[in-house]
């Protein structure tokens, strides 16, 4: 670790002395670009983080957002969510297993650190080409360590997704987030309240992994990184966390904690001195207090290891023997380690002062970066003429597109007795009896789209989360992004990453769903190169009640399909940019183009979904409506649809088929009409088709036809499991 030379020269002249080896490596941390966002900080202003329903919004452990609870549910009995999402991509890369764990571990602290019940994991996982040994490797690695954290926590992964781009081949992405629940009764935050109040860490004891994870965490990665970054990721313990989950139950209904910080990056250094730094005070920190693992511990070292499962609280002096009298009982670590104080943030270390800085300037001192941003190139029209079946065969077989039950099978998705809808489907809904509501959750991103087209392809990313949970009959409530990007000294990296950006806010913004948190990673790259620019979107939405209709068709034969919103099939402007057709028979072409009200969209959208008459919905989206379709077959209800080609579509049959546009859903009802009624001056609507009880499929797309049956459709979207059973 060591401090950039522009910076030691502003700490010394705020000092006005040398730092300490201690203040040097904790400014390098804190200042670096994974803490202080650096880079990105600029940006961020275009989000609409605000709304009647936000409670706490960006800038603490995680967002607070209030249901709208059941109509006799007083304004004191609101029952609120916590949303929070992090990034753990270099030490996934590093470590696989403890990459990804510690990555659950720590965003299920950041909601306990809110007064909140962690009740739901969503996780986006994002990795080299599913063919190459390595992609395998760190894909396994990755999901092992997932399931078994959160498995062993009791907290289910609901929700996320899984892509596969070759540019993620030196740097995978492992973004997860977590949904809590609690009650403006419950609520605590991470700004310290009082001088005189304690600073109490419980939980592990400390050790020397993890050290210098943030500014790990803030650089390329490097062709040695799996060998010589290993003591920079964390080793997790997930029965320690179960445990502490439950400790911070019982001190949050015994109303003994002041203000809470989880202890993530720069380990306490990080969490005590923003801590008090919120509250405008300081601190008094004894480093020799701290329980430890490991012997001979430097006073570095205590301050800034990564140590995984702990919290620090500030305990008014009156409560501090019963704080210490729950962590015995749940066999946790617990050590008084200082105070809060008026002014200044200073660390001892067996009598000598270590530390002394202003928190503030700590916190929020580090000079932001003004940046060159080069826009991208727009892609010229190059489509590949595939054969019809061949390109069927191929989509639906691609480990984008295929069946993901090799990964969620692993997860215990179920425990919490809450989960209505799991994964598998467009969006998982969580029943949230207290409030009487259904929240749906999606998760995920799309590299395909914002490689080719980074602001329209961020737009289409919030749209397809919102879709999703509309889909599930649920409206959108609020959002967390996990913006993913490359090295942003390089002009055209960061030209993409602001795309990203501005075109996930303008979509929030339109949608009325308010980016209420979320994380940012950069320098995301490695000898292969960088990422593409990767926003994950984990939305949520509410319904009344908690059941959906279901993904898969009904075998009704008097039902009708019906496809809502595809603006190609009006127009004739058919583009297939950013697809999965392109990317497997190497082509190129612009992105397509997005519904005019994609709000109007979304809200008539989760009204049919709840209409009696609708059996079935599915979004369409990813390999396009081929994929959808096939995706509804089972082996009781089959299909016959006609899809119309406009004559001015470029790629005819293909591009009818394949085109990902975001904003289309099918939807099987016994009522069309109303369905007709209910997108009247919103969407088109197309009629494709009546369901069959033989389990076949035909799709006829202009003059040309496709048949094929459930169970070869299954065979072939197991591809993944096929692989890696």
């Amino acid at each position: 670790m060591s401090l950039a030379d522009s910076d030691r020269e502003l700490v010394v002249e705020e000092l006005r002395r040398e730092p300490t080896p201690a203040e040097a490596a904790l400014f390098e941390n804190l200042w670096s670009e994974h803490c202080a966002y650096r880079s990105s900080r600029p940006l961020l202003s275009a989000f609409e983080s605000e709304g009647e329903q936000v409670v706490i919004g960006p800038g603490d452990d995680a967002a607070v957002v209030a249901l709208p609870d059941a109509d006799d549910a007083g304004e004191d009995e609101r029952t609120y969510i916590t949303m929070g999402i992090e990034s753990h991509n270099h030490p996934s890369y590093v470590d696989p297993f403890d990459g990804a764990a510690t990555g659950v571990g720590g965003i299920v602290r950041d909601t306990l650190s809110m007064g909140a019940y962690p009740i739901a994991l969503a996780d986006s996982l994002y990795f080299g080409e599913f063919d190459r040994e390595h992609s395998k490797y760190l894909f396994e690695g990755v999901v092992e360590g997932i399931s078994h954290y959160g498995n062993c926590i009791g907290v289910p992964t609901v929700a996320g997704s899984v892509d596969f781009h070759p540019d993620y081949e030196g740097n995978p992405l492992v973004n997860v987030a977590c949904v809590g629940l609690t009650n403006e009764e419950r609520l605590v935050t991470a700004v310290a309240q009082e001088p005189g109040n304690k600073l109490v860490l419980v939980g592990n004891a400390t050790g020397r992994d993890g050290l210098g994870g943030a500014s790990f965490a803030s650089e390329d990665l490097a062709e040695d990184a799996e060998t010589e970054d290993r003591p920079a990721v964390q080793v997790g313990d997930p029965y320690a966390e179960k445990l502490l989950i439950e400790a911070n139950e019982v001190l949050i209904e015994e109303n003994l904690v002041e203000s809470a910080r989880d202890l993530g990056a720069a380990g306490l250094g990080g969490a005590s001195s923003e801590l008090v730094a919120k509250g405008g005070l300081g601190a008094h920190i004894e480093l020799e207090r701290v329980h430890q693992r490991e012997p001979n511990m430097s006073a570095l070292e205590i301050l800034l290891a990564e140590s995984q499962e702990r919290m620090c609280y500030e305990v008014a002096p009156e409560n501090v023997e019963r704080v210490e009298e729950i962590a015995a009982k749940y066999d946790l670590g617990c050590s008084v380690i200082g105070e809060v104080t008026e002014e200044n943030y200073t660390c001892t270390f067996e009598g000598e002062t270590v530390v002394d800085v202003d928190a503030s300037f700590l916190g929020e001192g580090a000079p932001m970066n003004d940046l060159p941003a080069d826009d991208p190139d727009q892609p010229e029209t190059d489509l590949p003429q595939a054969d019809l079946e061949e390109a069927f065969e191929t989509i639906v077989s691609s480990p984008n597109t295929a069946s993901k039950r090799w990964v969620y099978r692993q997860y215990d998705h179920e425990v919490g007795v809450r989960t209505s809808v799991g994964p598998g489907d467009d969006a998982a809904i969580v029943a949230v009896r207290e409030a009487g509501q259904g929240l749906a959750i999606s998760s995920g991103a799309a590299p395909n789209w914002t490689d080719v087209a980074p602001y329209e392809g961020a737009r289409a990313v919030a749209l397809e989360n919102a879709m999703n949970v509309a889909a599930k009959g649920a409206t959108p409530l609020a959002a967390v992004d996990c913006l993913n990007g490359g090295n942003p000294e390089k002009p055209e990296v960061y030209g993409g990453f602001k795309g990203i950006v501005d075109g996930l806010a303008d979509m929030c913004q339109t949608l009325g769903a308010p980016v209420v948190g979320g994380n940012v990673s950069l320098y995301n790259d490695s000898p292969s190169g960088p990422i593409p620019p990767t926003p994950t979107l984990a939305l949520v939405g509410t319904k009344d009640g908690y059941d959906a209709p279901p993904l898969a068709l009904e075998a009704d034969p008097e039902s009708e399909l019906l496809l809502v919103g595809d603006v190609g099939l009006e127009n004739g402007d058919i583009r297939l940019g950013g697809s999965e057709y392109l990317a497997r028979f190497d082509g190129s072409d612009r992105f397509p183009t997005l519904p005019d009200d994609p709000a109007a969209l979304v809200d008539a959208v989760a009204a049919i979904a709840d209409d009696d008459s609708t059996l079935a919905t599915h979004d369409v989206s990813h390999g396009g409506l081929a994929v959808s379709l096939a995706e509804m077959v089972t082996a009781e209800a089959g299909l016959e649809v006609s899809i119309p080609v406009p004559e001015s579509a470029d790629a005819g049959p293909a591009g009818v088929l394949f085109h990902e546009q975001p904003g289309r859903v099918l939807i099987q009802t016994t009522d069309a009409d109303a369905v007709r009624e209910t997108f009247d001056g919103v969407a088109p609507v197309v009629s494709l088709g009546t369901p069959t009880t033989d389990g076949k499929i035909t799709i006829e797309a202009g003059t040309e036809t496709i048949t094929d049956d459930a169970e070869t459709i299954r065979e072939r979207r197991s591809v993944i499991e096929a692989e890696l059973a």
